[in-house]
């Protein structure tokens, strides 16, 4: 089994008990970084009304709520929000959780949707497990209108970790695989998290990828000891 497939597979088995393990993990913190990206990327963009929101690896669908939620906040009308993962088992919770959005079971690399179609698209937790993150970063410019915003919440990995950077480590690596093992009785899955973040890219890099694929950065901000960053770019 090639190596996404692997990563889809070990979503399709924890999805059920996915929700519960996050909001433990997180204890619920995570609701503050998903507000932030979308009050932020509402605010760059700076329209009162959105055609469509592309939410990609949208797992069990929380991401895509609080687009909508945030919107009616700020008062934006959005006409679609779209849902795009690979692992079939997180996206029936997500209709299950949240019927009136649309969704396709789809690769980050090959997003069954127009050229130059959504506004904003979105990607949270998800891209450090995109195998081929540079050809979906090239996917979600061509998704974009021109003047769209790509949106990745991510834990990122750092290279010179401050003391509360490796309290951070500590927890992420040996505490929280425990937690998230014994909820979803599946402890290699949630082993993978610290060893993804390990092996994924710095800020730096981030950005660099993103300008690449033809992106102008536009906000970074790391959250919670760092635990969490928002990158926030414009498609040019």
């Amino acid at each position: 089994m090639e190596k996404q497939e692997k990563i889809v597979s070990m979503f399709d088995d924890i999805a059920p008990t996915y929700d519960t393990a996050n909001r433990v993990m997180s204890m619920g913190v995570d609701k503050s970084w998903r507000r932030k990206a979308c009050d932020l990327s509402y605010g760059f963009y700076a329209k009162d009304t959105i055609d469509k929101i592309v939410d990609v690896a949208c797992g069990t669908g929380d991401m895509m709520n609080f687009w909508k939620k945030r919107a009616e906040t700020n008062g934006i009308a959005v006409g679609e929000i779209v849902g795009v993962d690979p692992s079939n088992g997180m996206v029936n919770v997500a209709r299950e959780k949240f019927p009136k959005f649309n969704y396709h079971i789809s690769k980050a690399t090959e997003i069954p949707l127009e050229d130059s179609s959504a506004d904003i698209l979105s990607i949270t937790y998800g891209i450090r497990n995109v195998v081929e993150r540079e050809a979906a970063l090239v996917e979600f410019n061509r998704v974009l209108k021109s003047g769209g915003l790509v949106v990745i919440l991510e834990f990122m990995k750092n290279e010179n970790p401050s003391l509360l950077g490796r309290i951070r480590d500590f927890y992420m690596n040996k505490i929280l695989p425990k937690i998230g093992g014994f909820i979803s009785k599946n402890l290699e899955a949630y082993e993978y998290l610290p060893n993804s973040i390990d092996s994924f890219s710095t800020i730096e890099n981030m950005k660099k990828e993103l300008e690449a694929a033809g992106f102008e950065i536009i906000y970074v901000k790391s959250f919670s000891m760092d635990i969490s960053t928002l990158l926030i770019a414009r498609k040019k």
